[in-house]
């Protein structure tokens, strides 16, 4: 019985309580309808904008490249130190030479055998089989024999320098790289671009590097790559910019800056505070009137020029009336009394 009187006590609360609610949004719906709110106005007009973009970076070697031979083995001489300038084809580390050494052996025997079956394969008194078999142990081999001797003798690909040297002479080698070789005389480097210039991003757009450590020069570049995807989570995409450097003046790893100039769009420059953004999101929205009414509308942001900001939305139009000042009050479908 005890029980069945609390069942019935819980089941009148939680009716109560839902009246309760049900009247509370009541309540507020009405609060919301009687409600006007005092706001002020501009007038939205599109206008002509020079498009620059800011963007910041990290200089690197427009190839690098970790000399990491595939024999494992003792390493005999390593020919450079870090800073060193090497050319291309330069000698960088000699390995330890014995299996060059027996392999040139095998080598040098089956070229002796090869031409023997060779010589009776064309007089006729030995197979095609074995001409064949013969022929194709000599080819191996040689491959062999040239793979171990570039990884005996290793050379540089390419002209640079020498930034890392991991081992000394006489050291086991065991497959982390020896050294690290680095293009200076040509940089590279990865901007990040937002999404929205996307369309405007070419490759051979030409801009110029800046760096604080020469706050009087600039350094003229190139886009040479647009990567075809866009990053989710930053709603940025990445271009590879080539950057000669000539004069050494710029190094691998200094922080830099470069302006992107993509011309001049209409478009819509309004006061940075008329800008909502929904918390706990990156949502931009706006509020404009609508017969007295606050119509909320979403934007995307654009450049912004001090206290100005570009927005975009397909629901704004010249003309409309942006709410500037009260916004921060207001919710979809209040009633507004404007002032000058």
């Amino acid at each position: 019985m005890n029980k069945l009187v609390s069942l019935i006590a819980i089941s009148s609360l939680v009716v109560v309580m839902a009246g309760c609610g049900a009247k509370k949004n009541e309540t507020d719906n009405q609060a919301n309808a009687e409600r006007v709110e005092i706001v002020k106005v501009s007038t939205i007009q599109k206008t002509k904008i020079a498009q620059k973009v800011e963007l910041s970076t990290t200089l690197q070697g427009y190839e690098t490249v970790k000399i990491a031979p595939s024999l494992t083995g003792k390493i005999e001489h390593i020919y450079v130190e870090v800073g060193s300038r090497v050319s291309a084809g330069s000698m960088l580390v000699r390995m330890d030479q014995n299996q060059l050494t027996n392999t040139k052996l095998a080598f040098a025997n089956l070229g002796v055998e090869f031409d023997r079956v060779k010589t009776l394969r064309e007089a006729g008194t030995v197979s095609q089989q074995t001409y064949d078999q013969t022929k194709l142990s000599y080819d191996q081999t040689k491959e062999s024999l040239d793979f171990i001797e570039s990884n005996t003798f290793v050379k540089a690909p390419f002209a640079g320098v020498i930034a890392a040297k991991n081992y000394e002479d006489g050291e086991l080698y065991s497959g982390s790289p020896i050294l690290t070789l680095t293009q200076v005389h040509v940089l590279k480097a990865l901007i990040n671009i937002p999404e929205s210039y996307f369309p405007l991003v070419k490759a051979g757009l030409t801009l110029d590097i800046r760096s604080d450590i020469y706050p009087d020069q600039t350094f003229p570049a190139t886009i040479e790559v647009i990567y075809p995807t866009i990053d989710a989570s930053t709603h940025t995409f990445q271009a590879k910019v080539k950057i000669p450097n000539s004069k050494d003046l710029l190094r691998p790893g200094m922080f830099a800056r470069t302006t992107l100039e993509l011309g001049e769009v209409e478009a819509f420059a309004v006061p940075y505070q008329s800008v909502l953004k929904l918390v706990g999101s990156n949502e931009r929205y706006v509020f404009i009137n609508d017969n007295n009414t606050a119509k909320r509308i979403g934007v995307a942001l654009g450049q912004r020029f001090d206290e100005r900001i570009v927005i975009k939305s397909d629901e704004l139009k010249e003309g409309d009336q942006l709410i500037t000042t009260g916004q921060g009050r207001l919710v979809n479908g209040i009633k507004l009394n404007v002032v000058d």
